[in-house]
């Protein structure tokens, strides 16, 4: 059995509770413009070798890389998987269809997945960094829906989506979205198991308009049929507030701005500051986030 197989069966014997099957594709954010240790950028890697790798193989996390994460698989998939190699690549699932992807959290930019991908993959109601405890598979997908329809009944919003019962919840859900989602921290993890093949389980690639015209859109069309993008975020410096990711990031934002000559930071602009020699990781991925929560359509 192989460690996909032995992930969905530890999964299926936990959670068994069939459920709606599960129709919304998986989306992965991505930050295409990011360095990787040698030096490519994170586009430049997934147009050469044609997949996408965890991040044990990239070193690119947003948080809990190496002990804590492989506390976390280990705890949800134990006695699954050693080493770096053939981790699950992690996603999650867009039932709401947002255009800017399901957790956008973790990128710009994000990769469509084929429907038949969701067939081995394991869902969880949260985040791994929560050690959730309610998950679920394609075809066992009953705890987790019920959990985002409690979630619904208790605080009247689940996945970023607000609504005044679970009944209305769900036909929100089937509603047609133009709008960025902005789901932060709300979504139904993913965790592809079996690895991510660009040319086999990429259904389309979703990118930020910043990118248009830049280097890394040629990288991006490469990589799959369909190109699209989605709305996007600009903000200006004075958008970014002390109170939301702290007071170091307001000058920061202003300081990007005018290193670049502009007047309204994007992801594009965002990545260009990640590249710098010295950027402080952490406080450039607080700029994304305020650009995300904060930012207007680009």
């Amino acid at each position: 059995m192989s460690a996909a197989e032995r992930a969905l069966a530890h999964v299926r014997g936990l959670c068994p509770q069939p459920g709606p099957v599960v129709a919304a594709p998986i989306t992965v954010n991505f930050h295409p413009d990011r360095l990787l240790a040698d030096g490519a950028t994170v586009a430049e890697h997934l147009a050469a070798e044609g997949m996408y790798r965890s991040q044990f193989e990239t070193g690119i996390s947003n948080g809990g890389l190496g002990g804590p994460r492989r506390a976390w698989e280990e705890r949800m998939f134990p006695g699954v998987y050693a080493g770096s190699a053939g981790r699950p690549v992690y996603g999650a699932l867009n039932l709401a269809g947002f255009p800017d992807g399901a957790s956008p959290r973790f990128g710009s930019c994000h990769l469509v997945l084929r429907a038949e991908v969701a067939r081995r993959a394991t869902f969880s109601h949260g985040d791994s960094v929560t050690l959730p405890s309610v998950v679920g598979t394609a075809e066992t997908f009953g705890a987790v829906w019920a959990a985002l329809l409690a979630e619904v009944a208790s605080t009247g919003r689940a996945l970023n989506v607000a609504a005044g019962s679970p009944r209305e919840w769900v036909d929100a859900l089937a509603r047609p979205r133009t709008a960025a989602g902005r789901a932060m921290d709300h979504y139904v993890e993913a965790q592809v198991h079996g690895g991510v093949a660009v040319g086999e389980d990429v259904a389309a690639v979703v990118a930020d308009p910043s990118f248009a015209g830049t280097r890394f859109e040629p990288l991006l069309r490469s990589l799959c049929g369909t190109l699209t993008w989605s709305p996007g975020f600009r903000l200006a410096p004075a958008g970014f507030p002390v109170e939301l990711r702290g007071p170091e990031v307001p000058p920061l934002a202003a300081r990007v701005a005018a290193r670049y000559g502009v007047a309204e930071l994007t992801a594009e602009v965002v990545g260009r500051a990640a590249r710098e020699p010295g950027a402080d990781p952490q406080l450039v991925k607080y700029l994304w986030h305020v650009l995300v929560l904060r930012g207007r359509p680009a």
